[in-house]
């Protein structure tokens, strides 16, 4: 069973947490509240998030300084946030935003519908960057586990899991190539775009490791790295 991606809504207004969650309810995935810049920081301590919608306009912490923090932590740093704003901005504004480390900036009131398709987009590459996380460490344990039983004089042919783990990869590799060109045909934020090149570059790393583990293919090669 795949794991539901979480997706973190903060406001400090219930009114518009709710309205958010009846937008968002079709995605079938799982609505984190915070109804406020403190309350969304802790809540990214312990869990790991997909995307963020962020209010501007909060009391006390607002927006800009709740993406600050965000944006200095290694552990969320790299979580699309889309900002949501009641204000009537001009460009300077809107530049804030982007500054802070937005990836898109939303005025209220906004098409419910572009911002379920704008938060499926990332819920969609969240979950390929998690597949792909499992395929490496999985490849990895075949690695650890080929070496013990090499020294031990086992004889645990790999053959069978390594053709699993390519199956499984030729899987992801064909869904983040179907996502790919849904994103250029859409016309697709620059951000969204940008992480779908970051993630077929990993996936096409983690298929030259398996390649260079097959029978004659002279030996490992080193895994790529998941950051």
């Amino acid at each position: 069973m795949v794991q539901k991606a979480k997706i973190l809504l903060v406001d400090d207004r219930p009114e518009n947490l709710l309205a958010l969650e009846a937008i968002l309810s079709a995605l079938d995935q799982t609505l984190v509240r915070a109804s406020s810049g403190e309350e969304a920081l802790k809540a990214l301590l312990t869990d790991d998030f997909a995307v963020i919608l962020l209010d501007v306009q909060m009391p006390g912490m607002d927006g800009f300084e709740t993406a600050a923090h965000i944006k200095r932590r290694e552990r969320t740093r790299d979580i699309p946030i889309i900002f949501l704003t009641a204000i009537n901005h001009g460009p300077h504004h809107t530049f804030r935003g982007y500054a802070a480390g937005a990836v898109d900036y939303i005025s209220k009131p906004f098409d419910p519908w572009v911002l379920r398709a704008k938060v499926s987009v990332f819920v969609e590459l969240y979950m390929k960057n998690c597949q792909l996380r499992e395929q490496a460490a999985l490849l990895r344990l075949q690695l650890e586990g080929g070496g013990k039983a090499a020294a031990s004089g086992g004889a645990k042919e790999p053959a069978g899991l390594l053709a699993e783990l390519s199956a499984r990869l030729a899987a992801v590799e064909e869904q983040a190539e179907a996502l790919s060109k849904q994103l250029d045909d859409e016309s697709a934020d620059a951000a969204a775009v940008a992480t779908a090149a970051h993630l077929e570059r990993k996936l096409t790393g983690l298929r030259r490791a398996l390649d260079a583990l097959e029978p004659g293919a002279g030996g490992a090669s080193a895994l790529p790295s998941q950051n």
